[in-house]
């Protein structure tokens, strides 16, 4: 029987890469503000971050530059929560569809 698969263990191995080549969010935590950083797509000049608790958002420049200070944006439907239960949820189906191996 093969091994299961760890969604944690995959999200920890994309983590290993540097930003620039990440595929999958991940967490920091500067200042007291939690945010999920969103992997930048080929068509983006940044990458965004969402807090973690509210529907806002900043470009990832302004987050490593300023921190709690960066000056964040309401967002309509998407917090930092919402987009790492989207990509645990991808990753899941995508194992369950045998692309994980």
């Amino acid at each position: 029987m093969p091994a299961m698969i760890d969604i944690d263990k995959i999200f920890l191995e994309d983590r290993e890469l540097p930003p620039s080549d990440r595929a999958l969010p991940w967490i920091e935590i500067r200042d007291g503000i939690t945010v999920v950083v969103e992997p930048k797509p080929h068509w983006a000049d940044d990458m965004r971050v969402f807090r973690l608790d509210a529907r806002e958002y900043c470009r990832y420049t302004e987050w490593t530059a300023h921190g709690a200070r960066a000056r964040f944006f309401g967002h309509i439907d998407t917090s930092g929560d919402d987009l790492m239960m989207k990509a645990r949820a991808m990753i899941a189906r995508e194992i369950v569809d045998g692309l994980w191996s």
